[in-house]
């Protein structure tokens, strides 16, 4: 049977996963969705919830479960192994949460030519003309005013909302209206060109006025600068009054749902996949794992770090550039010293050198239109296997040590995981994702990784349901075998 040639390939045992997959990446319609979405099974699965601001000392224990979230767009869970003591390693899967989308400004409210409008802003580097033309949901997190009935003091509540019916739309210009110019290359301009349409003002000026009115007296100048009608219905989807609502942090979705495709169901077709894909399989590892028997002999810490903001840099207090990874390594790791005053920092800075993340993001797929654009000996395939990133330049973190690491894993894995590798030609840029992040913030050995997909940071993209498959039994691998492999190492 020849890698990624889907011809010879039997699809039907990597359905289920997929199918999985697609409610996954479905309810998964931004960050905060997302986390919501992992936090919902990690609740199910027995995982206890760890509040950042109290100490972790006197709660964990060996054996145990737990995960935690920063802003409810980063997600950290972990498995203590029922050997684990202070010093000993952490294996890691990092990933993250948030993919190209459009963002609700500020001030919401724009109208042009008898429309309703609502101003928007690009987040990340999207393939922005594929957002054209489709049905459009709002997404996001609102604060919400409320009083404490014991107290009588207001209390602020972060809520999350997901409005999936098609709500907004940006149209393309007709042919007839376009210069032989524009016919030729569709260029996009990003102020003028993306403000999805909410309805005609004729309709909704009335609606608008009445809620104008209702919110007359509330004295909070950010509910006039925003949409009336988009005030209505985040309130009533939340079963709130317009007045209530204090902010709101929302986004554009693609409402089409998430789907299985190709002649044989081998492709999966869905928004979002880069970086969902990782954060799906991230969490059905760490679930799979801590129901396993190898918790109960394992002598190191099993992490999934799901992180925002990586399309945008990851510098923020919850992306891979903040502290969050060395402070869960440290946190965790004091949780379980006796002598914090006087070994802390030292056990801190083994447990560092014992460590390792996979740091996986999806990876470009060669496209049959576009093979040129590959390195001849590069060009991974979809349904081929999980890719090994490798760029000189350190725009990937991937050494020939952590490399080795990550063949090792395959090999040892339950079943045949087929690998592949990926350089950029050397004619063109290379991207970067939050391997080279961690592993200069942390230290921690790192090796880059990716399920291959095309049509990455488009509005719909495509991988091959196999690799998810073979993304999980990696995953697998390295939280069981790990350690052997590790310690086959010389220095």
């Amino acid at each position: 049977m020849t890698s990624g040639t889907t011809g010879e390939k039997d699809f039907s045992k990597y359905i289920p996963l997929a199918k999985k997959a697609c409610e996954f990446f479905t309810q998964s319609t931004d960050p905060f969705l997302a986390v919501k979405t992992c936090t919902d099974a990690l609740d199910s699965a027995g995982f206890v919830k760890l509040s950042k601001r109290e100490p972790f000392g006197g709660t964990l224990v060996r054996g145990g479960k737990y995960y935690y979230t920063s802003n409810h767009s980063t997600l950290v869970a972990f498995v203590v192994g029922a050997n684990f003591k202070a010093g000993n390693g952490f294996k890691v899967i990092g990933g993250h949460t948030d993919s190209p989308h459009l963002k609700v400004k500020p001030i919401s409210k724009r109208v042009g030519s008898g429309c309703v409008q609502i101003g928007v802003e690009c987040y990340g580097g999207g393939l922005w003309h594929t957002w054209f033309d489709r049905d459009l949901g709002i997404s996001g997190r609102v604060l919400v005013r409320n009083t404490c009935p014991d107290t009588g003091k207001e209390k602020i509540e972060q809520r999350l909302i997901c409005i999936q019916k098609p709500v907004a739309r940006i149209s393309t210009l007709c042919i007839h209206l376009q210069t032989a110019e524009e016919r030729g290359s569709f260029k996009v301009n990003k102020e003028e060109h993306l403000s999805p349409i909410l309805g005609t003002q004729s309709v909704l000026e009335n609606e608008a006025k009445s809620q104008l009115n209702r919110m007359g007296e509330d004295e909070d100048p950010w509910k006039h600068r925003q949409e009336p009608e988009l005030l209505k219905l985040v309130a009533s989807e939340l079963g709130i009054q317009a007045k209530q609502i204090a902010n709101f942090e929302l986004g554009l979705f693609d409402c089409q749902p998430a789907s299985l495709g190709g002649i044989k169901d081998e492709f999966l077709y869905s928004a979002r996949l880069d970086n969902l894909g990782t954060c799906f399989v991230a969490l059905e590892s760490i679930i799979d794992y801590s129901k396993s028997e190898s918790v109960s002999v394992d002598d190191q810490v099993s992490v999934i770090a799901l992180f925002d903001h990586e399309e945008i840099g990851s510098q923020s207090t919850h992306g891979a550039g903040s502290p969050i990874m060395a402070e869960a390594v440290r946190r965790i790791t004091t949780a379980f010293c006796d002598d914090t005053s006087v070994r802390d920092t030292e056990l801190h800075a083994s447990a560092v050198r014992k460590s390792f993340v996979l740091s996986v993001d999806m990876a470009h797929a060669v496209h049959p239109n576009y093979a040129n654009k590959h390195e001849k000996n590069h060009g991974p395939k979809m349904n081929g296997g999980v890719v090994i990133k490798t760029n000189q330049n350190q725009r990937y973190a991937t050494n020939g040590v952590t490399g080795f690491i990550a063949r090792e894993l395959a090999r040892k894995a339950d079943g045949h995981i087929p690998l592949q590798e990926f350089v950029v030609r050397s004619d063109c840029p290379c991207g970067t994702t939050i391997g080279p992040i961690i592993s200069s913030n942390t230290g921690i050995r790192t090796v880059d990784l990716g399920m291959p997909q095309l049509s990455m940071h488009s509005c719909r993209e495509v991988m091959g349901i196999s690799d998810l498959t073979n993304g999980l039994n990696l995953f697998k691998s390295f939280f069981k075998n790990f350690n052997e492999v590790d310690e086959s190492i010389e220095g």
